[in-house]
């Protein structure tokens, strides 16, 4: 793994789960981590409900939108942490892979989204100290 590295969020609409951890990414890691995220079938905009979630945690994730899974953020990732794409995400050899088994947030209400947005937190803290180990 290199100096800084790359860390890929995968998720099916690149739209929650992975804007969300890779907004905390950004924000705990600073600079000392490269952040990707994609969806292997993006929706159209970042869902408000995770934007508004994040904005209480003060972390503004509306800058950011969906985009399509591509084997080339796959091949320069270091880390690729899936979050119920299933088979859609390719495997490289010498990359770390994690599956995340975490709720959609797709269509729930802000009081089940801040649920899986904290479950999140957790296990990014946790993957912080991960990396830091090496």
């Amino acid at each position: 793994m290199s100096e800084r590295p790359t860390v890929l969020f995968v998720c099916v609409h690149n739209a929650g789960r992975s804007q969300m951890a890779a907004g905390y990414l950004r924000d705990l890691a600073g600079d000392r981590v490269e952040v990707l995220s994609a969806g292997s079938t993006p929706a159209d905009q970042i869902n408000p409900v995770a934007i508004e979630a994040m904005a209480e945690e003060g972390i503004d994730i509306t800058g950011h939108t969906p985009k399509i899974l591509t084997v080339d953020a796959v091949r320069e990732s270091d880390v690729v942490i899936t979050m119920g794409c299933g088979d859609a995400c390719p495997i490289f050899p010498g990359r770390r892979y994690e599956d995340w088994e975490l709720e959609d947030p797709a269509g729930k209400d802000l009081v089940t989204v801040r649920r899986v947005r904290d479950e999140i937190r957790g296990r990014i803290e946790a993957l912080i100290e991960s990396l830091a180990a090496g």
